[in-house]
């Protein structure tokens, strides 16, 4: 259970790295640019703790798939950057994709 919420941790942090990276404007403000450095540290650092319980193609599977959708809803939510058709259509093949990593895929938890 523990490596879940250090998998949350990571989505956060991940999202968070992504989020001031766009920020950042090519790492030319300092501030933001700062913040994604850190969060990215974290963000590996949560990961490698995951990946003490967790198989690393389902913690990274898992990690990089959510990331994705929640950095895609900050982007709607944040930036108005409105995905098309074909881009929902991918996000949902990706939460799909995440569902059967974790439900239907063999671990050693």
């Amino acid at each position: 259970m523990v490596s879940y919420l250090f998998l949350a941790l990571a989505v956060v942090l991940g999202t968070a790295a992504n989020t001031f990276a766009k920020s950042a404007e090519g790492f030319t403000l300092w501030l933001p640019s700062i913040l994604t450095v850190i969060t990215i540290v974290a963000c590996m650092y949560s990961l490698s703790q995951v990946m003490k319980n967790i198989p690393v193609g389902i913690t990274y599977a898992s990690f990089a798939g959510i990331t994705i959708i929640a950095t895609t809803v900050i982007g709607v939510i944040k930036f108005s950057q409105m995905p098309n058709l074909y881009t929902i259509m991918g996000l949902g093949l990706i939460i799909a994709g995440v569902f059967m990593v974790n439900l239907m895929g063999k671990t050693n938890i």
